[in-house]
């Protein structure tokens, strides 16, 4: 939720700046949009970044681990798909990785995690909602004692790349 609050306070900084601002800075909403609220990433259009392959194009790959009975499986979804598996959901909203001439290299995926709880019905409760990198694991992790996700790839293409 941090980087959703960020993003706001980016956005009325840059807002209060602009020349052609009609109302005062403290005039200006504040209130979240209502798909920031959920902790979900806005769509982003590819023609902003300019360059790569359009987001609803990529493809990611994720690793989902059951600590139970220590089955793992390969989930490959675009995004603003999800996957249920047994008792837990894995949303992807994003998916990212450098460009082939970045240092250092990374991917990156915006994913969601909800797990049935026993004894709810058929309630599942978020339990994670957050970027995770494939070379930073430790920077964003998904703390369950039965599930785990990581990002194993991002399909994306950069102009020039073979």
């Amino acid at each position: 939720m941090r980087g959703a609050h960020a993003l706001i306070g980016l956005a009325l900084v840059l807002g209060a700046c602009s020349e052609e601002a009609s109302e005062p800075a403290d005039a200006v909403e504040t209130t979240i949009p209502e798909d920031l609220q959920q902790g979900e990433m806005p769509a982003q259009p590819a023609a902003e970044a300019g360059i790569g392959t359009p987001m609803e194009e990529r493809v990611a790959t994720l690793g989902l681990l059951n600590k139970r009975n220590n089955v793992s499986r390969n989930l490959e979804m675009s995004p603003g798909e999800q996957q249920r598996v047994g008792d837990v959901i894995v949303r992807l909203q994003a998916c990212e990785r450098t460009a082939p001439w970045e240092m250092p290299k990374e991917t990156g995926a915006f994913v969601q995690v909800l797990v049935k709880e026993r004894g709810t019905g058929d309630d599942f409760r978020k339990i994670f909602s957050g970027w995770l990198f494939k070379n930073s694991p430790s920077l964003n992790v998904v703390e369950h004692p039965i599930y785990d996700v990581w990002v194993k790839d991002c399909a994306m293409d950069f102009p020039g790349e073979e």
